[in-house]
């Protein structure tokens, strides 16, 4: 078996800070309050700190695995919930989801009720930033035992990933990610569903939350959004009264 704990580690492994987070830590530079919702880890926020921020940083997270690697650094406040969870008023300059978060939100109530958290979350006027998969590029026809990839976790063990489509059902699909020794034995399943939005989708739910899209782009240097782009990369501002 492979523990929740070892699995937290193990994603820092397969997810390397990359362009996606060059994107996101701008934004976290110039806004003096920050919330991070599907924290996980607390990769972007713990470099936030080491790059000088010295205002208010907030990462939420359900997983209480990754926050507990996430809290290695003390100087941020780390929140175990979800989305829809957050009580906070006009707190935030700026609310982001990084790595897809935004995809787990899966159904229209989850969506609204996440959504209107954040817009609550943020002063009149702050941003709220994300990016999810774009549809027309069906990354999930990739997800395949035929792209595994092999990688050490921090125990030494030489250990396999592999992903297996069960479903696509309208714009939800579902995946299992198996983490198994390099010779095949499994030593965790986990099943993930996420939802893949067009535009006319994510500016609908956004609009009825009381967010604006100020800007979308189809990579994380702020190129173009075309039908073969592979990330929508929404940004959005609390509308104000």
């Amino acid at each position: 078996m492979y523990s929740d704990v070892e699995a937290a580690a193990l994603y820092d492994r397969l997810n390397p800070w990359g362009p996606s987070d060059d994107f996101y830590l701008g934004f976290v530079m110039a806004a003096p309050t920050v919330l991070d919702v599907g924290c996980g880890t607390g990769m972007l926020l713990h470099r936030a700190r080491e790059s000088g921020h010295s205002g208010r940083l907030c990462g939420l997270d359900p997983d209480a695995s990754a926050l507990a690697r996430a809290r290695r650094r003390g100087d941020v406040e780390w929140v175990t919930g979800r989305a829809e969870d957050i009580a906070w008023r006009r707190e935030f300059d700026l609310a982001l989801m990084a790595s897809n978060a935004f995809q787990v939100l899966v159904t229209d109530a989850e969506l609204r009720a996440s959504l209107r958290a954040i817009r609550a979350a943020l002063v009149d006027g702050g941003q709220f930033v994300f990016g999810t998969r774009n549809p027309s590029a069906r990354a999930w026809e990739r997800w395949n035992p035929e792209n595994a990839t092999d990688l050490v976790d921090d125990a030494g063990r030489e250990l396999r990933v592999t992903h297996h489509v069960e479903s696509v059902l309208a714009d939800v699909v579902t995946f299992t990610e198996t983490t198994a020794t390099r010779d095949g034995e499994p030593l965790r399943v986990d099943r993930t569903s996420l939802r893949f939005l067009d535009v006319a989708g994510l500016e609908g739910f956004l609009g009825a939350a009381g967010l604006e899209v100020e800007a979308l782009h189809g990579d994380w240097s702020r190129g173009a959004l075309t039908d073969t782009s592979t990330d929508i990369v929404v940004v959005a501002r609390a509308a104000r009264p």
